[in-house]
């Protein structure tokens, strides 16, 4: 009586174990990455799968890649510059990391080129690539620089805060072709002064990613535009 009690004890007790051990696992995330390196725009770089297996991302010139399912490490995305780690010397690795927003399931993620020197090699940005938080026809602007920027775009005009991602919400100011004028400013001497001006498209089914950043030398601040219209699936 009492042996069969402890075998009852003892299996429940590994399933709980066992319960409590895949609830602490953590969960992939649906990644689609871009690299934004003016400089070098190619990179070999690598991501964990979940199977903590580390594979090598296939960059797109200014577009995003194909979704990636990425296990974090600890809350945070790593990625690493060779495809094997050392055991001993794990960090000699480290190409990137960036910790995720809680419950962050899928994600774009902007990879940039760290300052010269300086360890590790790159960072990233992170953007939130739910239906909810970017919904179909908003866009996004980001800003590499330190001067203060605008966009207007449509019937929005936004500023864009140096380091911080800004919302730009649909546009519905449009001609019969969808159209409409976008320009860029930076502030230069307490005016505003264009810096791009184009005619753009803005559709329901796509969105856009606005990154402005400035070579070496540069008089002006350059525009970079991602164009997404692939929404990626859930993770599994």
């Amino acid at each position: 009586m009492f042996a069969k009690l402890f075998v009852i004890l003892t299996v429940a007790g590994l399933i709980l174990v066992g319960q409590a051990q895949e609830k602490e696992k953590p969960s992939p995330v649906m990644i689609r990455a871009v690299l934004h390196d003016p400089v070098k725009p190619n990179a070999d770089l690598f991501y964990p799968d979940p199977s903590g297996a580390l594979n090598q991302i296939i960059f797109r010139p200014q577009d995003l890649t194909q979704p990636l399912l990425m296990l974090p490490v600890n809350g945070t995305l790593v990625l690493h510059d060779k495809a094997t780690i050392d055991p001993e010397n794990p960090a000699a690795s480290l190409a990137a990391s960036v910790t995720l927003p809680p419950n962050t399931k899928r994600a774009i993620v902007i990879i940039l080129p760290a300052p010269a020197n300086a360890k590790p090699a790159y960072r990233m940005v992170v953007l939130d690539d739910s239906e909810k938080a970017f919904p179909p026809g908003e866009s996004r602007a980001l800003s590499l620089i330190n001067v203060e920027t605008a966009i207007q775009a449509g019937e929005h005009k936004l500023p864009i805060n140096p380091g911080k991602i800004t919302a730009v919400p649909r546009v519905q100011k449009v001609n019969e072709f969808h159209m409409a004028q976008t320009n860029f400013y930076y502030q230069q001497g307490g005016a505003w002064v264009a810096f791009a001006e184009r005619q753009l498209q803005f559709l329901n089914a796509s969105r856009r990613i606005f990154i402005i950043y400035a070579t070496p030398g540069a008089l002006q601040p350059t525009i970079s535009t991602i164009v997404d219209t692939v929404v990626a699936a859930p993770p599994p």
